[in-house]
């Protein structure tokens, strides 16, 4: 299209050049630009695409987005912007022709809960024929199509091509987990999403290169509920109130509360007959009993907010219940049938709060011990580290301590770190810095009846160390570790296959 019609929903100032310039596409990596693409000069935590623009230049662009005064050739269009970042987001919704207008946009946000919540509402979708697409921490997925994604939000200009390349394949409905990143960074300030879910809030992304407090992280998080026509709330949430707070969209609230419209009921851990999940009852605006595959009091509370936005889109309750009594998370009380003897379970648990969930539930199956593999992330929260290792302590027989992805943090500080939590329990430890080997030692030494969690990575499939990604899928590493085992030690161990 033509640069005027690119400009047509943002206030700018041309600079330098012609408007009637044609843009085929445009870019915020220099590495990206060719001719014919306009690239775009971003601001981010640790990159100023301003300094970029030479290289952009360099690599074959004619025009340049910006939002700083710039000295270039007289050859080269300038835009001027007040705010690339936000206006990013309107320059690629109308590049890619405004694909919101036509999907169905169901998006969820809170500090736990978002993957399991979308990938439930993706296969309700999918089994009752509304195909949909997913955007969140595990990728991007519709029909047999994945892309490996850094954020749990994507750029604004990714998740638009995402949307037109899903309806130009037949993909009309859209379930995506936001990050309160994202809506502090305003990625979404100019989408009405039809749907919106919020999940819980606790203390969690508040640090370095976060938020600079609770409340900042708690605000950013209310404003997708003044960009939605529907709003479906945890009404359990201590920050009901707060999310709730000016919103103008429809109400609809679920959880345990008496008052709420899609209240839960009595829910009941089992494991049996090869099924492990929960049963659970909802009433209010349905009346149906419902069995979910993934245990867990938490699993009832990401269940219902699917359930409540199934039903409001007007998906039928059998169907509802039939995909729930079959859906799996990678990563979120993943099961990895390895042993006959004892079970080995992987969870993104990575905090706190979420970390006590997964081990108070497997608690109630009264395993002979939890045998619990754990670190912690580096530049994040140092509270995050207390919680984690206190929780451990209290409910773990065993803690193995471990690296997760220390970044640009020595993975010894971090076990500190821990070590401030896990001591203030009389909680059993050791300390293995090698994950692989933390993993290891788990098995290894394995005793009939254990249950070893491996918490804090879940899905992911890298270790980050020093700002390099290295491969890290634990699922690999645990086949690796079997294919080391002798046959005595496989025959001790009860390996299958």
């Amino acid at each position: 299209m033509k640069l005027r019609e690119l400009l047509r929903d943002v206030e700018y100032e041309l600079v330098n050049g012609n408007l009637e310039l044609e843009v085929n596409d445009i870019a915020y990596d220099s590495r990206k630009v060719k001719e014919g693409i306009a690239f775009v000069a971003m601001k981010g935590f640790r990159v100023d695409g301003h300094d970029y623009i030479d290289k952009a230049i360099e690599n074959g662009t004619k025009c340049i987005i910006v939002e700083n005064d710039v000295k270039v050739s007289d050859d080269i269009t300038v835009v001027k912007l007040k705010d690339t970042r936000t206006d990013l987001s309107k320059l690629a919704r109308t590049l890619f022709g405004y694909p919101d207008k036509e999907m169905t946009t169901i998006a969820i946000t809170g500090t736990k809960g978002k993957t399991t919540i979308s990938t439930m509402i993706k296969k309700i979708l999918d089994d009752s024929g509304n195909q949909a697409g997913l955007i969140g921490t595990m990728g991007v997925f519709y029909k047999d199509k994945f892309y490996h994604t850094v954020n749990t939000s994507p750029e604004s200009y990714d998740v638009f091509k995402y949307m037109r390349e899903m309806l130009d394949n037949g993909i009309k409905h859209l379930v995506m987990e936001v990050s309160s990143q994202s809506l502090k960074l305003k990625r979404w300030s100019n989408v009405i999403f039809d749907y919106a879910i919020f999940t819980n809030l606790s203390l969690d992304h508040v640090g370095d290169d976060e938020h600079n407090s609770f409340e900042d992280y708690k605000y950013c998080k209310s404003l997708l509920f003044k960009q939605c026509k529907t709003g479906i709330f945890n009404l359990d949430s201590e920050y009901y109130l707060d999310m709730v707070r000016d919103v103008t969209c429809d109400i609809y609230t679920f959880g345990k509360s008496e008052e709420a419209q899609y209240r839960i009921g009595k829910v009941k851990n089992v494991m049996s007959g090869g099924f492990v999940g929960i049963e659970m009852s909802v009433s209010g605006k349905t009346q149906k009993n419902f069995r979910v595959s993934i245990p867990g009091l938490f699993t009832a509370y990401n269940a219902g907010a699917a359930i409540a936005v199934c039903d409001i889109m007007g998906i039928s309750m059998d169907s509802i219940a039939k995909s729930l009594e079959n859906v799996s998370v990678k990563g979120r009380m993943e099961s990895v049938n390895i042993s006959n003897k004892f079970s080995v379970l992987i969870d993104y648990a990575y905090q706190g709060i979420a970390m006590e969930n997964v081990l108070s539930t497997m608690k109630e199956a009264n395993p002979k011990r939890i045998v619990t593999v754990f670190g912690c992330g580096g530049n994040r929260s140092r509270q995050r580290r207390f919680d984690c290792g206190e929780v451990s302590g209290k409910y773990s027989d065993l803690s193995i301590l471990t690296a997760d992805n220390p970044r640009y943090e020595n993975n010894d500080d971090i076990i500190k770190d821990i070590l401030v939590g896990m001591n203030k329990t009389d909680g059993k430890y050791v300390i293995i810095s090698d994950r692989k080997e933390a993993i290891k030692e788990a098995i290894v030494k394995a005793q009939d009846g254990d249950v070893i969690l491996i918490l804090g990575k879940g899905h992911e499939d890298y270790q980050e160390i020093e700002g390099v990604r290295y491969p890290f899928d634990e699922r690999v590493i645990i086949r690796e570790i079997l294919d080391e085992l002798s046959n005595e030690d496989r025959m001790r161990l009860g390996i299958i296959g």
